[in-house]
Protein backbone atom coordinates (compact mmCIF):
# COMPACT_ATOMS: atom_id res chain seq x y z
CA UNK A 1 0.00 0.00 0.00
CA UNK A 2 1.35 3.38 -1.02
CA UNK A 3 1.75 6.21 1.49
CA UNK A 4 -0.14 9.26 0.16
CA UNK A 5 0.25 12.90 1.16
CA UNK A 6 -3.10 12.70 2.98
CA UNK A 7 -1.89 9.67 4.91
CA UNK A 8 1.23 11.57 5.98
CA UNK A 9 -0.81 14.51 7.27
CA UNK A 10 -3.21 12.09 9.00
CA UNK A 11 -0.30 10.29 10.70
CA UNK A 12 1.14 13.56 11.97
CA UNK A 13 -2.30 14.62 13.21
CA UNK A 14 -2.83 11.26 14.92
CA UNK A 15 0.53 11.58 16.68
CA UNK A 16 -0.41 15.08 17.78
CA UNK A 17 -3.72 13.79 19.13
CA UNK A 18 -1.89 10.97 20.93
CA UNK A 19 0.51 13.42 22.60
CA UNK A 20 -2.40 15.70 23.52
CA UNK A 21 -4.23 12.76 25.11
CA UNK A 22 -1.18 11.92 27.24
CA UNK A 23 -0.79 15.59 28.20
CA UNK A 24 -4.47 15.85 29.13
CA UNK A 25 -4.37 12.68 31.21
CA UNK A 26 -1.13 13.77 32.92
CA UNK A 27 -2.39 17.25 33.80
CA UNK A 28 -5.73 15.93 35.04
CA UNK A 29 -4.23 13.37 37.41
CA UNK A 30 -1.89 16.05 38.78
CA UNK A 31 -4.91 18.28 39.43
CA UNK A 32 -6.79 15.41 41.08
CA UNK A 33 -4.07 14.55 43.57
CA UNK A 34 -2.82 18.16 43.81
CA UNK A 35 -0.69 18.94 46.83
CA UNK A 36 -1.27 15.41 48.18
CA UNK A 37 1.38 14.44 45.65
CA UNK A 38 4.06 16.40 47.49
CA UNK A 39 3.14 14.73 50.79
CA UNK A 40 3.14 11.31 49.09
CA UNK A 41 6.56 11.89 47.57
CA UNK A 42 8.03 13.05 50.90
CA UNK A 43 6.61 9.97 52.64
CA UNK A 44 7.53 7.43 49.97
CA UNK A 45 11.18 8.34 49.44
CA UNK A 46 12.50 7.15 52.78
CA UNK A 47 14.24 4.16 51.17
CA UNK A 48 15.26 3.18 47.66
CA UNK A 49 12.55 0.55 47.15
CA UNK A 50 9.69 2.85 48.14
CA UNK A 51 11.23 5.60 45.99
CA UNK A 52 11.30 3.28 42.98
CA UNK A 53 7.67 2.31 43.59
CA UNK A 54 6.74 5.98 43.85
CA UNK A 55 8.40 6.73 40.51
CA UNK A 56 6.78 3.67 38.94
CA UNK A 57 3.21 4.38 40.04
CA UNK A 58 3.52 8.11 39.40
CA UNK A 59 4.70 7.51 35.83
CA UNK A 60 2.06 4.85 35.27
CA UNK A 61 -0.58 7.33 36.45
CA UNK A 62 0.56 10.34 34.41
CA UNK A 63 1.42 8.25 31.32
CA UNK A 64 4.73 10.04 30.88
CA UNK A 65 8.18 9.47 32.35
CA UNK A 66 9.19 12.93 31.13
CA UNK A 67 6.43 14.50 33.24
CA UNK A 68 7.59 12.52 36.27
CA UNK A 69 11.23 13.51 35.79
CA UNK A 70 10.25 17.15 35.36
CA UNK A 71 8.23 16.93 38.58
CA UNK A 72 11.19 15.33 40.37
CA UNK A 73 13.43 18.17 39.18
CA UNK A 74 10.84 20.58 40.56
CA UNK A 75 10.64 18.72 43.90
CA UNK A 76 14.41 18.86 44.34
CA UNK A 77 14.41 22.49 43.23
CA UNK A 78 11.80 23.23 45.91
CA UNK A 79 13.58 21.27 48.64
CA UNK A 80 10.74 18.73 49.02
CA UNK A 81 13.15 15.84 48.53
CA UNK A 82 16.93 15.55 48.54
CA UNK A 83 19.13 14.85 45.55
CA UNK A 84 19.80 11.31 46.78
CA UNK A 85 16.08 10.62 47.29
CA UNK A 86 15.34 11.77 43.74
CA UNK A 87 17.51 9.04 42.18
CA UNK A 88 15.25 6.15 43.20
CA UNK A 89 12.20 7.99 41.80
CA UNK A 90 14.07 8.43 38.51
CA UNK A 91 14.73 4.68 38.40
CA UNK A 92 11.04 4.00 39.06
CA UNK A 93 10.01 6.47 36.37
CA UNK A 94 12.05 4.55 33.80
CA UNK A 95 10.32 1.30 34.71
CA UNK A 96 6.92 3.01 34.89
CA UNK A 97 7.31 4.31 31.35
CA UNK A 98 6.89 0.73 30.13
CA UNK A 99 3.27 0.54 31.34
CA UNK A 100 1.80 2.41 28.38
CA UNK A 101 3.80 0.32 25.89
CA UNK A 102 2.26 -2.79 27.47
CA UNK A 103 -1.24 -1.29 27.33
CA UNK A 104 -0.74 -0.40 23.68
CA UNK A 105 0.71 -3.80 22.75
CA UNK A 106 -2.11 -5.69 24.54
CA UNK A 107 -5.13 -3.54 23.66
CA UNK A 108 -3.97 -1.14 20.95
CA UNK A 109 -3.82 -3.54 18.02
CA UNK A 110 -7.09 -5.34 18.69
CA UNK A 111 -9.88 -4.87 16.18
CA UNK A 112 -12.23 -3.82 19.02
CA UNK A 113 -10.09 -0.86 20.12
CA UNK A 114 -12.87 1.51 18.95
CA UNK A 115 -15.20 -0.02 21.53
CA UNK A 116 -12.62 0.66 24.24
CA UNK A 117 -12.46 4.31 23.15
CA UNK A 118 -16.26 4.61 23.23
CA UNK A 119 -16.46 2.91 26.65
CA UNK A 120 -13.92 5.33 28.12
CA UNK A 121 -15.76 8.31 26.65
CA UNK A 122 -19.02 7.01 28.13
CA UNK A 123 -17.42 6.83 31.57
CA UNK A 124 -15.48 10.10 31.37
CA UNK A 125 -17.97 12.48 29.78
CA UNK A 126 -20.51 12.62 32.67
CA UNK A 127 -17.68 13.09 35.17
CA UNK A 128 -16.31 16.09 33.25
CA UNK A 129 -19.57 17.97 33.89
CA UNK A 130 -19.56 17.16 37.62
CA UNK A 131 -19.76 20.11 40.02
CA UNK A 132 -17.11 18.46 42.22
CA UNK A 133 -13.58 19.26 41.12
CA UNK A 134 -12.16 15.85 42.05
CA UNK A 135 -14.71 14.00 39.92
CA UNK A 136 -14.21 16.50 37.13
CA UNK A 137 -10.46 15.87 37.10
CA UNK A 138 -10.98 12.10 37.12
CA UNK A 139 -13.34 12.53 34.16
CA UNK A 140 -10.71 14.58 32.33
CA UNK A 141 -8.16 11.84 33.01
CA UNK A 142 -10.45 9.14 31.59
CA UNK A 143 -11.21 11.43 28.64
CA UNK A 144 -7.47 11.87 28.04
CA UNK A 145 -6.95 8.09 28.04
CA UNK A 146 -9.84 7.76 25.58
CA UNK A 147 -8.14 10.27 23.28
CA UNK A 148 -4.92 8.23 23.51
CA UNK A 149 -6.69 5.10 22.24
CA UNK A 150 -8.61 7.06 19.60
CA UNK A 151 -5.33 8.49 18.32
CA UNK A 152 -3.78 5.02 18.34
CA UNK A 153 -6.64 3.56 16.30
CA UNK A 154 -6.30 6.41 13.78
CA UNK A 155 -2.54 5.94 13.66
CA UNK A 156 -2.91 2.23 12.88
CA UNK A 157 -5.54 3.06 10.27
CA UNK A 158 -3.44 5.62 8.40
CA UNK A 159 -0.04 3.90 8.59
CA UNK A 160 -0.13 1.63 5.54
CA UNK A 161 0.36 -2.12 5.96
CA UNK A 162 3.40 -3.13 3.94
CA UNK A 163 3.68 -6.61 2.50
CA UNK A 164 6.30 -5.96 -0.14
CA UNK A 165 9.83 -4.67 0.36
CA UNK A 166 10.09 -0.95 0.95
CA UNK A 167 13.06 1.35 0.47
CA UNK A 168 13.75 1.15 4.21
CA UNK A 169 13.53 -2.64 4.38
CA UNK A 170 15.78 -2.87 1.34
CA UNK A 171 18.29 -0.58 3.06
CA UNK A 172 18.22 -2.59 6.29
CA UNK A 173 18.63 -5.86 4.37
CA UNK A 174 21.74 -4.45 2.70
CA UNK A 175 23.50 -3.66 5.98
CA UNK A 176 22.61 -6.85 7.90
CA UNK A 177 23.82 -8.24 10.21
CA UNK A 178 23.68 -5.13 12.40
CA UNK A 179 26.88 -4.26 14.23
CA UNK A 180 27.54 -1.65 16.91
CA UNK A 181 27.78 1.18 14.34
CA UNK A 182 24.44 0.32 12.72
CA UNK A 183 22.69 -0.03 16.06
CA UNK A 184 24.03 3.31 17.26
CA UNK A 185 22.86 4.89 14.00
CA UNK A 186 19.28 3.71 14.49
CA UNK A 187 19.47 4.64 18.19
CA UNK A 188 20.39 8.20 17.21
CA UNK A 189 17.39 8.22 14.86
CA UNK A 190 15.30 7.25 17.92
CA UNK A 191 16.78 10.16 19.89
CA UNK A 192 15.85 12.56 17.09
CA UNK A 193 12.29 11.19 16.95
CA UNK A 194 11.86 11.74 20.69
CA UNK A 195 13.21 15.28 20.45
CA UNK A 196 10.82 16.05 17.58
CA UNK A 197 7.78 14.58 19.36
CA UNK A 198 8.84 15.86 22.81
CA UNK A 199 7.60 12.54 24.21
CA UNK A 200 9.51 9.27 24.51
CA UNK A 201 6.24 7.39 25.09
CA UNK A 202 4.67 8.70 21.88
CA UNK A 203 7.88 7.96 19.99
CA UNK A 204 8.04 4.34 21.23
CA UNK A 205 4.35 3.75 20.51
CA UNK A 206 4.90 5.10 17.00
CA UNK A 207 7.71 2.56 16.62
CA UNK A 208 5.32 -0.20 17.72
CA UNK A 209 2.83 0.90 15.06
CA UNK A 210 5.51 1.05 12.35
CA UNK A 211 6.68 -2.43 13.31
CA UNK A 212 3.10 -3.76 13.34
CA UNK A 213 2.52 -2.30 9.87
CA UNK A 214 5.74 -3.72 8.47
CA UNK A 215 7.29 -0.31 7.72
CA UNK A 216 10.29 -1.25 9.85
CA UNK A 217 11.57 -4.62 11.00
CA UNK A 218 11.97 -5.74 14.61
CA UNK A 219 15.77 -5.55 14.52
CA UNK A 220 15.47 -1.86 13.52
CA UNK A 221 12.85 -1.19 16.20
CA UNK A 222 15.04 -2.36 19.10
CA UNK A 223 17.87 0.22 18.67
CA UNK A 224 15.21 2.84 17.88
CA UNK A 225 13.55 2.18 21.25
CA UNK A 226 16.95 2.33 22.96
CA UNK A 227 17.52 5.79 21.47
CA UNK A 228 13.98 6.89 22.30
CA UNK A 229 14.63 6.03 25.95
CA UNK A 230 17.77 8.14 25.88
CA UNK A 231 15.98 11.04 24.16
CA UNK A 232 13.83 11.75 27.21
CA UNK A 233 16.90 13.11 29.02
CA UNK A 234 16.68 16.25 26.87
CA UNK A 235 13.39 17.35 28.48
CA UNK A 236 14.82 16.96 31.98
CA UNK A 237 17.97 18.92 31.13
CA UNK A 238 15.92 21.73 29.60
CA UNK A 239 13.57 21.80 32.60
CA UNK A 240 16.49 22.09 35.01
CA UNK A 241 18.11 25.02 33.22
CA UNK A 242 15.99 27.54 35.14
CA UNK A 243 16.34 25.69 38.44
CA UNK A 244 18.93 25.81 41.19
CA UNK A 245 22.08 23.71 41.37
CA UNK A 246 20.19 20.78 42.95
CA UNK A 247 17.67 20.68 40.09
CA UNK A 248 20.50 20.69 37.53
CA UNK A 249 22.20 17.84 39.38
CA UNK A 250 18.96 15.83 39.37
CA UNK A 251 18.65 16.20 35.61
CA UNK A 252 22.32 15.27 35.20
CA UNK A 253 21.85 12.08 37.25
CA UNK A 254 18.95 11.17 34.96
CA UNK A 255 21.25 11.70 31.98
CA UNK A 256 24.05 9.62 33.54
CA UNK A 257 21.63 6.73 34.16
CA UNK A 258 20.49 6.77 30.55
CA UNK A 259 24.01 7.21 29.14
CA UNK A 260 25.15 4.12 31.03
CA UNK A 261 22.11 2.13 29.86
CA UNK A 262 22.52 3.36 26.30
CA UNK A 263 26.14 2.17 26.19
CA UNK A 264 25.80 -1.28 27.76
CA UNK A 265 22.61 -2.14 25.88
CA UNK A 266 24.06 -0.80 22.62
CA UNK A 267 26.99 -3.20 23.04
CA UNK A 268 24.75 -6.08 24.16
CA UNK A 269 22.39 -5.98 21.17
CA UNK A 270 25.42 -5.74 18.86
CA UNK A 271 27.30 -8.73 20.32
CA UNK A 272 24.68 -11.15 21.64
CA UNK A 273 21.56 -12.62 19.96
CA UNK A 274 19.19 -10.47 21.98
CA UNK A 275 16.45 -10.63 19.33
CA UNK A 276 16.36 -14.43 19.52
CA UNK A 277 16.00 -14.30 23.31
CA UNK A 278 13.17 -11.78 23.00
CA UNK A 279 11.51 -14.09 20.48
CA UNK A 280 11.85 -16.98 22.95
CA UNK A 281 10.21 -14.90 25.70
CA UNK A 282 7.34 -13.94 23.38
CA UNK A 283 6.64 -17.43 22.08
CA UNK A 284 7.39 -19.66 25.07
CA UNK A 285 6.79 -17.47 28.13
CA UNK A 286 3.93 -15.24 26.95
CA UNK A 287 2.57 -17.72 24.40
CA UNK A 288 2.20 -14.99 21.76
CA UNK A 289 3.32 -14.57 18.18
CA UNK A 290 6.96 -14.30 17.18
CA UNK A 291 8.55 -10.87 17.58
CA UNK A 292 9.21 -10.98 13.83
CA UNK A 293 5.46 -11.06 13.08
CA UNK A 294 3.03 -8.14 12.97
CA UNK A 295 1.15 -8.93 16.20
CA UNK A 296 4.20 -10.20 18.08
CA UNK A 297 6.47 -7.21 17.38
CA UNK A 298 4.65 -4.66 19.62
CA UNK A 299 4.75 -7.10 22.55
CA UNK A 300 8.41 -7.83 21.82
CA UNK A 301 9.13 -4.10 21.96
CA UNK A 302 7.31 -3.85 25.31
CA UNK A 303 9.35 -6.81 26.64
CA UNK A 304 12.63 -5.22 25.53
CA UNK A 305 11.64 -1.82 26.90
CA UNK A 306 10.77 -3.37 30.29
CA UNK A 307 13.85 -5.60 30.57
CA UNK A 308 16.16 -2.74 29.64
CA UNK A 309 14.79 -0.39 32.30
CA UNK A 310 14.51 -3.08 35.00
CA UNK A 311 18.04 -4.41 34.45
CA UNK A 312 19.50 -0.90 34.27
CA UNK A 313 17.80 -0.12 37.60
CA UNK A 314 19.03 -3.34 39.24
CA UNK A 315 22.61 -2.56 38.17
CA UNK A 316 22.72 1.13 39.08
CA UNK A 317 20.70 1.12 42.30
CA UNK A 318 23.88 0.01 44.09
CA UNK A 319 25.72 3.06 42.78
CA UNK A 320 23.36 5.86 43.88
CA UNK A 321 26.05 7.56 46.04
CA UNK A 322 28.44 7.41 43.06
CA UNK A 323 25.86 8.95 40.74
CA UNK A 324 25.24 11.75 43.25
CA UNK A 325 28.99 12.44 43.57
CA UNK A 326 29.43 12.49 39.78
CA UNK A 327 26.56 14.98 39.42
CA UNK A 328 27.94 17.15 42.23
CA UNK A 329 31.40 17.17 40.65
CA UNK A 330 29.95 17.88 37.23
CA UNK A 331 27.59 20.68 38.34
CA UNK A 332 29.45 22.95 40.72
CA UNK A 333 27.60 25.24 43.10
CA UNK A 334 28.63 28.88 42.88
CA UNK A 335 27.54 29.47 46.45
CA UNK A 336 24.64 31.32 48.04
CA UNK A 337 26.14 34.70 47.23
CA UNK A 338 25.82 33.99 43.51
CA UNK A 339 22.32 32.58 43.86
CA UNK A 340 20.75 35.23 46.03
CA UNK A 341 19.67 37.46 43.15
CA UNK A 342 17.55 34.86 41.45
CA UNK A 343 14.51 33.00 42.65
CA UNK A 344 15.52 29.69 44.10
CA UNK A 345 12.29 27.72 43.84
CA UNK A 346 10.34 29.23 40.94
CA UNK A 347 10.94 27.34 37.71
CA UNK A 348 8.92 29.06 35.02
CA UNK A 349 10.25 26.76 32.30
CA UNK A 350 9.02 23.65 34.11
CA UNK A 351 5.55 22.62 32.96
CA UNK A 352 3.60 21.62 36.08
CA UNK A 353 -0.01 21.56 37.12
CA UNK A 354 -1.41 24.69 38.75
CA UNK A 355 -1.43 23.00 42.17
CA UNK A 356 2.25 22.02 42.01
CA UNK A 357 3.18 25.43 40.64
CA UNK A 358 1.40 27.03 43.61
CA UNK A 359 3.42 24.82 45.95
CA UNK A 360 6.64 26.05 44.30
CA UNK A 361 5.48 29.63 44.75
CA UNK A 362 4.74 28.97 48.42
CA UNK A 363 8.30 27.77 48.94
CA UNK A 364 9.62 30.95 47.36
CA UNK A 365 7.35 33.18 49.45
CA UNK A 366 8.69 31.41 52.53
CA UNK A 367 12.19 32.51 51.43
CA UNK A 368 10.81 36.00 50.79
CA UNK A 369 9.53 36.16 54.36
CA UNK A 370 12.85 34.96 55.78
CA UNK A 371 14.63 37.69 53.82
CA UNK A 372 12.47 40.44 55.35
CA UNK A 373 13.07 38.88 58.76
CA UNK A 374 16.82 39.25 58.17
CA UNK A 375 16.25 42.91 57.30
CA UNK A 376 14.65 43.40 60.72
CA UNK A 377 17.70 41.86 62.41
CA UNK A 378 20.13 43.99 60.40
CA UNK A 379 18.16 47.18 61.08
CA UNK A 380 18.14 46.44 64.80
CA UNK A 381 21.94 46.05 64.73
CA UNK A 382 22.21 49.55 63.24
CA UNK A 383 20.73 51.00 66.44
CA UNK A 384 23.53 49.70 68.67
CA UNK A 385 26.50 49.40 66.27
CA UNK A 386 29.24 52.00 66.79
CA UNK A 387 31.93 50.78 64.40
CA UNK A 388 31.83 52.95 61.24
CA UNK A 389 32.90 50.16 58.86
CA UNK A 390 30.30 47.74 60.20
CA UNK A 391 27.63 50.44 59.99
CA UNK A 392 28.43 51.02 56.30
CA UNK A 393 28.41 47.28 55.67
CA UNK A 394 24.98 46.95 57.33
CA UNK A 395 23.60 49.84 55.26
CA UNK A 396 24.88 48.27 52.02
CA UNK A 397 23.44 44.88 52.95
CA UNK A 398 20.00 46.34 53.71
CA UNK A 399 20.07 48.27 50.41
CA UNK A 400 21.03 45.07 48.54
CA UNK A 401 18.26 43.11 50.27
CA UNK A 402 15.76 45.80 49.28
CA UNK A 403 16.80 45.34 45.64
CA UNK A 404 16.27 41.62 46.05
CA UNK A 405 12.78 42.13 47.46
CA UNK A 406 11.94 44.26 44.41
CA UNK A 407 13.17 41.52 42.08
CA UNK A 408 11.33 38.83 44.02
CA UNK A 409 8.11 40.84 43.82
CA UNK A 410 8.36 41.18 40.03
CA UNK A 411 9.33 37.59 39.30
CA UNK A 412 6.92 36.04 41.81
CA UNK A 413 4.05 38.13 40.45
CA UNK A 414 4.93 37.19 36.86
CA UNK A 415 5.06 33.51 37.83
CA UNK A 416 1.66 33.61 39.55
CA UNK A 417 0.16 35.60 36.68
CA UNK A 418 1.42 33.01 34.24
CA UNK A 419 -0.05 30.02 36.07
CA UNK A 420 -3.32 31.86 36.75
CA UNK A 421 -3.90 32.12 33.01
CA UNK A 422 -4.56 28.38 32.86
CA UNK A 423 -7.55 26.42 34.10
CA UNK A 424 -7.74 26.23 37.89
CA UNK A 425 -10.09 25.38 40.72
CA UNK A 426 -11.75 27.96 42.95
CA UNK A 427 -9.41 26.92 45.78
CA UNK A 428 -6.37 27.57 43.61
CA UNK A 429 -7.78 30.92 42.52
CA UNK A 430 -8.20 32.01 46.16
CA UNK A 431 -4.68 30.81 46.97
CA UNK A 432 -3.17 32.84 44.13
CA UNK A 433 -5.04 36.00 45.14
CA UNK A 434 -3.81 35.52 48.70
CA UNK A 435 -0.24 35.00 47.50
CA UNK A 436 -0.34 38.15 45.41
CA UNK A 437 -1.39 40.00 48.57
CA UNK A 438 1.54 38.40 50.42
CA UNK A 439 4.00 39.49 47.74
CA UNK A 440 2.85 43.12 47.81
CA UNK A 441 3.15 43.32 51.59
CA UNK A 442 6.53 41.60 51.80
CA UNK A 443 7.95 43.95 49.20
CA UNK A 444 6.52 46.91 51.13
CA UNK A 445 8.24 45.64 54.29
CA UNK A 446 11.53 45.64 52.38
CA UNK A 447 10.93 49.25 51.32
CA UNK A 448 10.17 50.32 54.91
CA UNK A 449 13.37 48.77 56.25
CA UNK A 450 15.37 50.49 53.53
CA UNK A 451 13.83 53.86 54.43
CA UNK A 452 14.33 53.09 58.11
CA UNK A 453 18.05 52.43 57.45
CA UNK A 454 18.32 55.78 55.68
CA UNK A 455 16.70 57.47 58.72
CA UNK A 456 19.29 55.85 61.00
CA UNK A 457 22.07 56.87 58.61
CA UNK A 458 20.82 60.48 58.70
CA UNK A 459 20.66 60.31 62.50
CA UNK A 460 24.31 59.20 62.65
CA UNK A 461 25.48 61.82 60.15
CA UNK A 462 23.69 64.61 62.05
CA UNK A 463 25.00 63.28 65.36
CA UNK A 464 21.55 62.91 66.86
CA UNK A 465 21.91 60.71 69.93
CA UNK A 466 19.11 58.81 71.63
CA UNK A 467 18.72 58.71 75.37
CA UNK A 468 19.20 55.28 76.98
CA UNK A 469 15.42 55.02 77.43
CA UNK A 470 14.74 55.86 73.76
CA UNK A 471 17.25 53.24 72.65
CA UNK A 472 15.72 50.66 74.96
CA UNK A 473 12.21 51.45 73.68
CA UNK A 474 13.21 51.13 70.01
CA UNK A 475 15.01 47.85 70.66
CA UNK A 476 11.90 46.56 72.48
CA UNK A 477 9.84 47.56 69.42
CA UNK A 478 12.25 45.62 67.20
CA UNK A 479 11.82 42.61 69.49
CA UNK A 480 8.03 42.75 69.14
CA UNK A 481 8.40 42.93 65.35
CA UNK A 482 10.85 40.02 65.49
CA UNK A 483 8.31 37.88 67.36
CA UNK A 484 5.59 38.77 64.85
CA UNK A 485 7.92 38.03 61.94
CA UNK A 486 8.86 34.63 63.32
CA UNK A 487 5.17 33.75 63.47
CA UNK A 488 4.66 35.16 59.95
CA UNK A 489 7.52 33.01 58.63
CA UNK A 490 6.05 29.98 60.39
CA UNK A 491 2.73 30.57 58.64
CA UNK A 492 4.52 30.98 55.31
CA UNK A 493 6.55 27.78 55.70
CA UNK A 494 3.70 25.53 56.88
CA UNK A 495 0.68 24.38 54.92
CA UNK A 496 -1.48 27.45 54.32
CA UNK A 497 -4.61 25.80 55.73
CA UNK A 498 -2.76 25.49 59.08
CA UNK A 499 -2.09 29.23 59.42
CA UNK A 500 -2.64 30.56 62.97
CA UNK A 501 -4.27 33.92 62.24
CA UNK A 502 -5.42 34.52 65.83
CA UNK A 503 -1.85 34.46 67.13
CA UNK A 504 -0.86 36.89 64.37
CA UNK A 505 -3.65 39.28 65.42
CA UNK A 506 -2.55 39.15 69.06
CA UNK A 507 1.03 40.06 68.11
CA UNK A 508 -0.14 42.86 65.84
CA UNK A 509 -2.26 44.31 68.67
CA UNK A 510 0.79 44.25 70.96
CA UNK A 511 2.76 46.22 68.38
CA UNK A 512 -0.04 48.78 67.96
CA UNK A 513 -0.45 49.24 71.71
CA UNK A 514 3.29 49.67 72.22
CA UNK A 515 3.49 52.20 69.38
CA UNK A 516 0.60 54.17 70.98
CA UNK A 517 2.41 54.13 74.32
CA UNK A 518 5.68 55.38 72.78
CA UNK A 519 3.91 58.11 70.83
CA UNK A 520 2.16 59.42 73.96
CA UNK A 521 5.42 59.36 75.95
CA UNK A 522 7.21 61.11 73.10
CA UNK A 523 4.73 64.04 73.17
CA UNK A 524 5.10 64.36 76.93
CA UNK A 525 8.90 64.28 76.78
CA UNK A 526 8.98 67.00 74.10
CA UNK A 527 6.78 69.20 76.23
CA UNK A 528 9.04 68.58 79.23
CA UNK A 529 12.20 69.28 77.19
CA UNK A 530 13.70 65.83 77.77
CA UNK A 531 15.25 65.90 74.28
CA UNK A 532 15.32 68.09 71.17
CA UNK A 533 12.69 68.27 68.44
CA UNK A 534 15.11 66.72 65.90
CA UNK A 535 15.71 63.86 68.27
CA UNK A 536 11.97 63.35 68.77
CA UNK A 537 11.33 63.44 65.02
CA UNK A 538 13.85 60.68 64.22
CA UNK A 539 12.62 58.66 67.19
CA UNK A 540 9.02 59.01 66.02
CA UNK A 541 9.93 58.01 62.46
CA UNK A 542 11.50 54.78 63.71
CA UNK A 543 8.70 53.50 65.93
CA UNK A 544 6.03 54.58 63.43
CA UNK A 545 7.88 52.78 60.63
CA UNK A 546 8.10 49.64 62.73
CA UNK A 547 4.38 49.83 63.46
CA UNK A 548 3.75 49.98 59.70
CA UNK A 549 5.87 46.84 59.34
CA UNK A 550 3.53 45.21 61.88
CA UNK A 551 0.53 46.17 59.71
CA UNK A 552 2.10 44.50 56.68
CA UNK A 553 3.01 41.41 58.72
CA UNK A 554 -0.63 40.83 59.68
CA UNK A 555 -1.60 41.37 56.03
CA UNK A 556 0.84 38.62 55.05
CA UNK A 557 -0.65 36.17 57.58
CA UNK A 558 -4.15 37.04 56.37
CA UNK A 559 -3.00 36.36 52.81
CA UNK A 560 -1.75 32.94 53.94
CA UNK A 561 -5.08 32.21 55.63
CA UNK A 562 -7.00 33.29 52.51
CA UNK A 563 -8.52 36.41 54.11
CA UNK A 564 -8.94 38.75 51.13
Amino acid sequence: MELTFFDTIAIIGSLGLFIYGIKKASESIQKAIGLYLTKLVKTMTRNHLSGILTGFFLTAAVFSSSSTIVMVVSFVNSGIITLTESVSIIFGAGVGSTVITWLVSIFGFETKITYLFILLLTIGTPLIFSSKNKLKYVGEFVFGVAIVFLALSLLIQFVPMVSDATLLTSFTESIRPFGFTENIFFALVGVILTIIMQSSVASIVFTQVLCFSGIITFDVAIPLVLGQNFGRTINAELAAMSGNVHAKRTARIHSLINIFGFLWMGILISVFPVLNHLDFINVHLFNTDSVFSAYGAPIGIAVFHSLYNVINTIILIWFIPTLVRLAENNIKSRGRADEIFHLEHLSSNISLSTELSIFEAQKELSNFGELTHKMNTLSKELITEQNEEKIQELLKTIARYEEITDKMEVESTEFLTKISQGEMSETSSVQIRGMLRIIINLERIGDIYYQLSKTIERKIQNQIWFTPQQRQNILAMFDLIDEAMKHMCLNLSNSYNEANIEKAKELEEKINNYRTKLRQENFENIEQGEYSYKNATVYSELFNSLEKVGDHIINVSEGVAGVL
